[in-house]
């Protein structure tokens, strides 16, 4: 295997599947196939995954929600989807943990570093809920920060497109996808792959991006075994 230790980061919209909004079932259960093939290789899987279909903390402010309380509403949403797909891992057969950024004990462990390796090193998948606890950071944020406190190898962002383009190829037909490009130049081209805090925090740590589509079916066992899928940013 190409990668020992993976950081996913999953798009709460992609939860949604054909719906306007909350959970697919089918695409629920398609994620955790993929995700369980990868974990019957060995390699050690920790999960960030937004919360999009529920609620989206910068939309907030539009309702005339503040913008702190937004963030907190959107958290909390990680946290329904983070439990959700735990519940379907452990359907599965799968052990798994989930550690959250503010307390909510009755339902996850605080987010503590030491802890969350150990449980990675016994072979558990743990799932990352609530952020990193404060406002104004995207769970892309999060991902990066913490695939670097866990010393992941890579950061795999699973969207609806299978990697990153010259521009949106749902709206330009003409757009054409990059196999491999720098943190650099996708900074210079003004590519948006995360935001600019968890592509800045990739970049200094020396920590590589794969943009992938995550709802092709074994897209995510080709990567972690080394096939070029979607885009490398290194």
């Amino acid at each position: 295997m190409k990668y020992k230790r993976i950081l996913l980061k999953l798009s709460g919209e992609a939860l949604m599947g054909e719906n306007q909004y909350g959970i697919d079932a089918a695409r629920l259960d398609q994620y955790v196939q993929d995700i369980q093939k990868v974990q019957e290789t060995g390699v050690e899987i920790a999960i960030v995954i937004g919360g999009g279909n529920i609620f989206r903390g910068v939309d907030a402010e539009k309702s005339g929600i503040d913008r702190v309380q937004g963030d907190y509403m959107g958290m909390l949403a990680t946290v329904i989807n983070a439990m959700a797909l735990q519940s379907a891992l452990e359907k599965a057969g799968l052990y798994t943990r989930l550690m959250s950024g503010i307390k909510i004990e009755e339902v996850c462990e605080p987010f503590i570093k030491r802890r969350a390796v150990r449980h990675l090193e016994k072979g558990r998948i743990v799932i990352f809920g609530a952020g990193i606890g404060n406002p104004y950071f995207t769970t892309d944020s999060t991902a990066s920060l913490r695939a670097i406190e866990i010393e992941a190898d890579v950061v795999l962002k699973g969207t609806r497109v299978d990697g990153v383009y010259t521009a949106d190829p749902e709206k330009d037909p003409t757009a054409t996808k990059f196999s491999n490009i720098s943190f650099q130049e996708a900074y210079e081209k003004g590519l948006k792959v995360m935001d600019m805090t968890a592509f800045t925090l990739c970049q200094e740590n020396k920590l590589p991006i794969v943009v992938f589509d995550m709802n092709k079916k074994g897209n995510l066992e080709s990567i972690v075994s080394g096939a070029e899928v979607g885009t490398l940013i290194n």
